[in-house]
């Protein structure tokens, strides 16, 4: 794993099963994403798959850990009984006949600039499980609570992994990015280390944040630069004795944009938070999620495909209405909509998928100490940018937000959607080192209702 360790770190929290979400993201942490190096993670990205027209260039992808409520925030049920509908009011949104939570008043401004499909549906109950199923589109082949490592996808290839093969890079920066910690499923799989991601593994909200890999200090600059420069040398001067077509030769070029990336003037602005204006950045949120995506709009305009953002501790078990209405909801809204707002008025939105959802949902009914328990058979999935109907309500659920009542979209269906708005291939199978046959994201369908055309 390529990871940056930094001070401060991100905020903690705890799930149901009272681990530590930063002891278990470290659980198994010499191992994770299998030793990712710059040289291999550039390596073999110059090679992009046969690819549809693309409708966007990037994707950024908000993951809500441990499960927001979808009917406290997208399709709530006013006329339902009081121990189901809760205490939240719907309001009415920029989109006629469109309502959401009164505790999302940014994202009620810009609902025309949005989709909501509320009709996502799968049968996957736990933590770990359930983001191993939404990261790769297969099921976990552990029970909930029997994995300690991380990555868990050890053999399927995540979302941001299957990215990063198809499209390869295309700017100063790695393909895939994550922060402010790794996807607890978003390794490579059986692609290997070159696919994994860059993990950023700090809070971009720290007044103290920045890439130091990028940025070395004084005292030590000069001798890892001298370093690097001379592991660069013997690997031209391995080249010059051996054919160009040997691994060391080939080597060579990805050895070079490492070097590149680390002494890239681009690369270090992208990562640069400093450079943008106050205003900007209190429009987003000084919170983890606000400047991670802040930071994530950067990295796209770098040339990022897949930027990942981690926010958990949205497992409610108690407390679900103070905990949503002061901890959690805010944070998702100033941050989704202010990311919006900012794409689209730079011009980039239509070139940028924007995806925020969760491994599950919530039960419809309240449960002990106003909390709500796992319920993924319904959710609702936020998408912006990249080719999708601004405006756009897609799907139904019943009169408690159980169950889909139209149409019901899968785990497989929103990653194979994913991957068709960035000009994938889709419906591709991979042939392990094994010759074991993986489906990509495991077969699914597009929503086609999401996109304008």
């Amino acid at each position: 794993m390529l990871k940056i360790p930094l001070p401060g770190g991100a905020r903690h929290g705890h799930y149901c099963d009272r681990i530590p979400r930063r002891q278990a993201l470290r659980l198994g942490s010499t191992a994770l994403f299998g030793g990712l190096t710059l040289p291999r993670l550039l390596e073999l990205q110059a090679h992009a798959a046969s690819q549809q027209p693309a409708r966007a260039k990037s994707v950024i992808f908000l993951f809500l850990g441990g499960g927001p409520s979808t009917i406290d925030m997208w399709d709530l049920k006013p006329q339902a009984p009081a121990e189901i509908r809760g205490p939240f009011e719907p309001v009415a949104t920029a989109v006629p006949g469109t309502f959401i939570s009164e505790h999302l008043p940014h994202c009620a401004k810009i609902t025309d600039k949005f989709a909501i499909v509320r009709s996502h549906s799968h049968d996957v109950n736990g933590h770990a499980t359930g983001k191993h199923y939404v990261m790769t589109g297969f099921e976990a082949a552990f029970a909930e609570g029997q994995s300690s490592r991380i990555p868990t996808n050890v053999l399927h290839p995540s979302l941001g992994s299957i990215v990063s093969r198809e499209l390869g890079a295309r700017g100063a920066v790695p393909p895939y990015i994550t922060m402010p910690n790794p996807f607890s499923a978003g390794g490579p799989g059986f692609f290997g280390a070159h696919h994994a991601p860059f993990v950023i593994e700090n809070d971009p909200a720290q007044p103290d944040f920045e890439v130091k890999d990028l940025v070395p200090t004084a005292s030590s600059a000069g001798e890892r630069m001298s370093l690097r420069r001379k592991l660069l040398t013997g690997v031209e001067e391995l080249q010059a004795r051996q054919s160009s077509k040997t691994r060391a030769g080939m080597m060579t070029t990805y050895y070079e944009k490492a070097y590149d990336l680390m002494t890239s003037p681009d690369a270090k602005a992208a990562f640069d938070l400093r450079s943008e204006p106050e205003s900007l950045r209190a429009a987003y949120g000084h919170t983890s999620m606000g400047q991670s995506a802040l930071l994530a709009r950067r990295i796209v305009e770098a040339g990022g495909r897949f930027v990942g953002i981690d926010h958990g501790s949205w497992d409610t078990h108690t407390h679900n209405f103070r905990t949503h209405k002061e901890d959690l909801m805010p944070d998702a809204d100033q941050a989704f909509s202010g990311l919006v707002a900012d794409l689209d008025d730079r011009g980039l939105l239509e070139e940028t998928l924007v995806v925020m959802m969760g491994e599950m949902g919530r039960t419809p009914r309240i449960g002990d100490q106003a909390g709500r328990g796992h319920w993924s058979m319904a959710q609702s999935i936020i998408f912006a940018g990249g080719g999708t109907r601004p405006g756009a309500l897609i799907g139904a659920t019943d009169d408690h937000a159980a169950y889909p009542v139209t149409e019901p979209y899968g785990v497989q269906d929103v990653l194979t959607t994913i991957l068709h708005a960035l000009g994938v291939q889709t419906g591709t199978t991979y042939t392990t080192p094994l010759g074991r046959p993986i489906p990509m994201a495991n077969g699914g369908r597009v929503i086609r209702e999401l996109f304008v055309s």
